[in-house]
């Protein structure tokens, strides 16, 4: 007997070692232009009975689980009785259990109370993942992210102030030629203003069920960059990017030209002589057939 789930299953590169458990199917938003994740899903919350044999059953067949991924898109949108019911079986079930985490929307954190988040953070939720995506309001508005940027500013604070390790991603190429320089010197800005544990930056690529709703947000004007501009955007994210805390920096998605890597601000020397490098030999980037999103 195997857990059933409902595909197609999500998590981040970082949860690949991590046991997963469908609390919620889908995405309670679901409006982002640029995602097709859960296009495909009506949004379910899951019953705490169903949930509870799954747990029981992988808690058989694997005790010694010491990392769990809690799906679909935002679990964080349950309400926090029933997160609480959630966290205390998983812990109760796994007793090597080091860490829980989740996808978060900027809505969804800032829906809670303070309280709520307290609770939740002492009963082992300790790590949310945040989609950024941009640190531009005209950008934000045209991908319909559903959160500004002063509420990503403040939910992401928000979730810090409680304790809870924050994982960030932002989208390179995501304002096209037309708004690239907005989009990324406003993107640098709040990632330093966040200072998040964690930064990931993907690279555009649209899938075929989104691609029409994408261009209709930007009028049918968008023009994406090309690979070099990618790199251009990068090495400005990185060169604005000024935090007094430590942020592990990736830019090793599938979707990426390049894989990089490193803690800034202690590497960004390094990572920036390596995007000029990359820039002057752009033959050294990833086959565009290898690349996905």
């Amino acid at each position: 007997m195997q857990i059933v789930y409902d595909y197609p299953l999500y998590r981040p590169p970082s949860e690949a070692n991590s046991v997963i458990f469908q609390v919620t199917i889908g995405c309670s938003y679901n409006k982002c232009s640029f995602c097709n994740m859960y296009r495909t899903k009506k949004y379910i919350e899951r019953s705490l009975n169903e949930l509870k044999s799954e747990i029981d059953l992988v808690a058989t067949e694997q005790p010694r689980t010491g990392r769990i991924f809690l799906a679909d898109g935002d679990a964080l949108n349950l309400q926090t009785p029933v997160l609480l019911q959630i966290l205390e079986y998983l812990f109760l079930k796994f007793k090597n259990l080091e860490r829980v985490s989740c996808y978060a929307m900027p809505r969804n954190i800032l829906q809670k109370k303070d309280t709520e988040l307290q609770l939740l953070r002492e009963a082992g939720l300790s790590m949310l993942y945040v989609g950024i995506e941009s640190g531009n309001d005209l950008v934000l508005r045209r991908i319909t992210k559903g959160a500004s940027q002063s509420q990503i500013i403040q939910s992401c604070k928000k979730a810090k102030d409680h304790g809870f390790t924050l994982s960030c991603m932002i989208i390179l190429g995501i304002g096209g030629r037309t708004y690239s320089m907005q989009h990324i010197v406003d993107t640098a800005r709040i990632v330093s203003e966040i200072s998040p544990n964690y930064l990931a930056a993907l690279t555009l690529s649209l899938e075929q069920g989104v691609y029409d709703e994408f261009m209709d947000k930007y009028s049918n004007q968008f023009e994406p960059l090309d690979d070099l501009e990618i790199l251009k955007e990068l090495d400005i994210l990185i060169s604005g990017i000024n935090s007094k805390y430590p942020i592990m920096f990736r830019a090793n998605h599938a979707s990426n030209v390049y894989s990089i890597g490193g803690t800034l601000p202690h590497d960004k020397t390094m990572l920036l002589s390596l995007i000029h490098e990359l820039r002057l030999n752009p033959g050294r980037l990833k086959d565009k057939r290898l690349r996905r999103f």
